[in-house]
């Protein structure tokens, strides 16, 4: 049977008398999912079924929003082995038998693990990364590698995988460097997704995008075989339609790596859905980033908008301001560590590949350079990008006074005055524009993600966690996101103003260039 029939047929089995409610596959979160697993209206395979045919619709054909770099070939195998297991022993965790893609820079035994550069073309690592093995472990399918801005840098396009396309409108830049995981998730490939964020790189995707997304605390989740941008900076985080879906997911990954040190904090929690809580706002005390709120008058007004909701639901709001010597120094601080963390750690990183493959930036240097034209299904070079690692490589060393001096006295002073700006002022989070801007025009050249001169770096800089929720729309249907900054490891409180603030608004929806497909519903209870 083709899958358009296994579809079809599915569709036909809710048409019963035990038919409940019918949700859009788009709006369903994985605890509903669940419930109509566990109800016995719908299977791991059903569900695997209906986000292959959204890939195929949409993904090279119709809109070719070229967010998939690599199908699983073995996602409907693995959904079945699932559905079997659950049948004879029960379910593994929340997540048993949910679809999920991956940003193409997190290690896969199975697939290839490229950074979206086609100098690492059909590498396949020897084991998953630390989060993709708990992902696993926890029952989830990786249904897709996705595209992403090359080695995490630049814009939303790749050697590999070509150049992503925002479904809310195709001539608008999706972001980087997460952007396939953001048109992905947005588009309803997979229940939810995972990015990489340095600085910015999953806030400012899921902002273009319109979903929700999370950059966690540093320390939180693992990045161990994760391809590195700059250790000081990286982290893993989930992206998905709702909120519930990133507590829900959030338990699983998170946790302490023998092998990456800042984990050991042992501050993760194992279950963040009891946070998923209306009425976080009441007594809460909000302060507003007003160094931020100066920008497009369409993202201002639906922040002010939002401020109204918080306002109207109980939270006092604060205007916090950042003292100019941090507004100044803090690309300067990003860029000090950027560039030669990357030439070192990327080096580590490729001693691990196979023969043939580059082993260090100036390898990957040489191999770029035989690439000067356009391959087949996307394949093509990326001199903008390419043209970084010579920047990279030629930066001062993780030796150099320059280094020394952000590492060691300028990343512990910015922490410093953000904690203080937290406990002066007695705030729960810190709300911002996640883009004081509209997604601009994709062929605006783009030359890295949103992170280095805007607000979202601040995040990195201090290592806090930042939660981004959909905002609304301009006037040219674009989307608008608000973040949520709070103090560390403070997810599971971020989480209860992000689900108040979506459970008051319903702002996302789907993107008019990845429309519904006919009968792609699940039959759950009713909605209390």
């Amino acid at each position: 049977m083709t899958k358009f029939g296994l579809i079809i047929a599915f569709v036909a089995s809710l048409c019963g008398p035990a038919l409940a409610a019918q949700i859009d596959i788009d709006k369903a979160t994985v605890a509903e999912i669940n419930a109509a697993f566990d109800a016995g209206t719908l299977t791991s395979e059903q569900l695997v079924q209906m986000y292959l045919a959204r890939i195929e619709a949409y993904d090279r054909q119709g809109p070719k929003l070229h967010a998939v770099i690599t199908l699983n070939q073995k996602a409907l195998e693995t959904a079945r082995a699932l559905d079997a297991e659950r049948k004879a022993k029960g379910k593994r965790s929340p997540m048993h038998g949910i679809p999920v893609v991956l940003k193409d820079n997190m290690d896969t035994s199975d697939m290839p693990t490229t950074g979206g550069s086609v100098l690492l073309e059909g590498w396949v690592p020897a084991k998953d990364a630390f989060v993709v093995k708990k992902l696993r472990d926890a029952g989830a399918i990786i249904l897709a590698k996705v595209n992403l801005s090359e080695f995490a840098t630049g814009g939303a396009n790749s050697s590999l995988g070509g150049q992503s396309l925002n479904p809310h409108d195709l001539t608008r830049t999706p972001a980087g460097s997460s952007g396939g995981t953001g048109v992905a998730v947005a588009a309803a490939y997979a229940q939810l997704g995972f990015g990489t964020d340095t600085g910015g790189s999953v806030r400012g995707p899921s902002a273009a995008n319109g979903i929700v997304g999370l950059k966690t605390t540093m320390g939180l989740a693992s990045r161990g075989g994760v391809i590195p941008l700059t250790l000081s900076f990286d982290t893993v985080g989930p992206m998905a339609r709702n909120v519930s879906d990133i507590a829900a997911v959030l338990g699983v990954v998170a946790g302490v790596d023998p092998a990456d040190a800042v984990t050991k904090t042992g501050k993760a929690e194992s279950d963040y859905t009891k946070f998923l809580k209306t009425g976080a706002f009441k007594g809460a005390r909000i302060g507003v980033a007003r160094d931020f709120m100066d920008g497009d008058p369409e993202v201002i007004w639906s922040i002010e908008a939002a401020l109204d909701v918080m306002k109207e639901q109980g939270a006092t709001i604060v205007d916090v301001k950042f003292p100019k010597w941090v507004l100044d120094a803090k690309q300067e601080y990003y860029m000090t560590l950027r560039y030669p963390e990357f030439a070192s750690q990327v080096t580590e990183y490729l001693s691990h590949t196979g023969p043939g493959y580059p082993k260090s930036i100036a390898e990957l240097i040489d191999r770029a350079k035989k690439y000067q034209s356009m391959g087949t299904g996307g394949v093509g070079p990326n001199p903008s990008r390419w043209f970084v690692f010579k920047r990279e490589a030629e930066a001062s060393g993780l030796d150099s006074y320059q280094y020394k001096a952000v590492k060691e006295f300028g990343l512990p002073a910015v922490r410093a005055v953000v904690n203080g700006i937290f406990e002066t002022e007695k705030l729960d989070a810190i709300v911002y524009p996640t883009s004081a801007r509209r997604p601009g025009l994709t062929a605006m050249a783009e030359t890295s993600a949103i992170g280095g001169g805007g607000a979202t770096v601040i995040a990195n800089l201090s290592g806090i966690p930042d939660l981004i929720v959909p905002a609304g729309f301009t006037s040219d249907d674009l989307p608008i996101a608000i973040s949520f900054w709070g103090p560390h490891f403070s997810e599971g409180k971020l989480i209860s103003l992000g689900y108040s603030f979506e459970q008051a608004t319903q702002i996302r929806r789907l993107p008019v260039h990845a429309p519904p497909l006919a009968g792609q519903v699940i039959s759950v209870a009713e909605r209390k």
